[in-house]
């Protein structure tokens, strides 16, 4: 099984890293998915069908015998106690959203690191069990990732990459391309200032020496970004899966396939 220690340390070393995205409140799915062979599982708390019990048994059943992955979570907002729940229910990692500047930025870490170093209030309730009580070994082994998905995110991406204690950056591909002007979350008319952005924000990652992530389509798309340079990709959505499958085998049985 891997360990949050593992996982942390790879990460920092931006060494590369896949990972798998849930919407869909199913630990059995989670325990799963687990076992296939990612380095993380993430949980989206922001816009998935999470509440916070179901967070908390997708966390357990990530931790599953013979799970090599950890588990991720996309909070809700950049929020003191929205991070330190989702910290003390688990996650190895906290992925925060609507990060403007470096001072959003400094708030997210301060949020993931215990007094003097930051402001979480001490309760690691299910934490400890993989992390450890211990808050120089949960600073060791949690990470905190910035999303970098708004025109001021963007235009600050350097400031905010070089924040100290920072571990990485994700980007949002579907708020980028509408926060640089696109029609909509995929509009192909932007595909070249949105191209241009993805190449600055991993240049600032890597000027900065941390982590650079973002989600992809498929699997295709995760090796064409990472090949590119950025250090961790994610693949879909258990979600968008389930349909697109779905959606296959039904054109197969009725013959109507392309």
């Amino acid at each position: 099984m891997t360990t949050a220690a593992e996982f942390t340390t790879a990460l920092r070393n931006r060494q590369r890293l896949i990972g798998y995205w849930s919407l869909l409140d199913s630990p059995v799915a989670a325990e799963r998915l687990a076992r296939i062979g990612y380095d993380y599982l993430a949980f989206d708390a922001q816009h998935g069908l999470f509440g916070y019990q179901g967070l908390l048994n997708n966390l357990i059943a990530t931790d599953t015998r013979g799970s090599t992955a950890v588990g991720m979570v996309r909070v809700e907002a950049n929020d003191l106690t929205c991070i330190g729940r989702a910290l003390d229910a688990g996650a190895a990692a906290v992925i925060v959203p609507l990060i403007d500047n470096a001072r959003d930025a400094a708030d997210a870490v301060a949020a993931v690191r215990y007094p003097p170093h930051g402001r979480r209030s001490y309760g690691p309730m299910r934490a400890q069990l993989r992390i450890g009580p211990n808050p120089a070994d949960t600073h060791e082994q949690t990470a905190v990732l910035a999303m970098i998905e708004t025109a001021d995110g963007l235009a600050d991406v350097e400031e905010i990459c070089a924040t100290p204690g920072l571990d990485g950056i994700y980007v949002g591909p579907s708020d980028l391309r509408l926060a640089i002007g696109g029609r909509t979350s995929t509009d192909p008319d932007v595909t070249e200032e949105f191209e241009a952005a993805l190449t600055r924000i991993r240049k600032a990652a890597e000027a900065a020496g941390i982590a650079a992530g973002i989600h992809t389509a498929d699997g295709a798309s995760a090796a064409r970004r990472l090949a590119e340079g950025y250090t961790f990709a994610t693949v879909s959505a258990d979600v968008v899966h389930l349909q697109q499958v779905a959606t296959a085998h039904l054109e197969a049985a009725r013959g109507t396939a392309s």
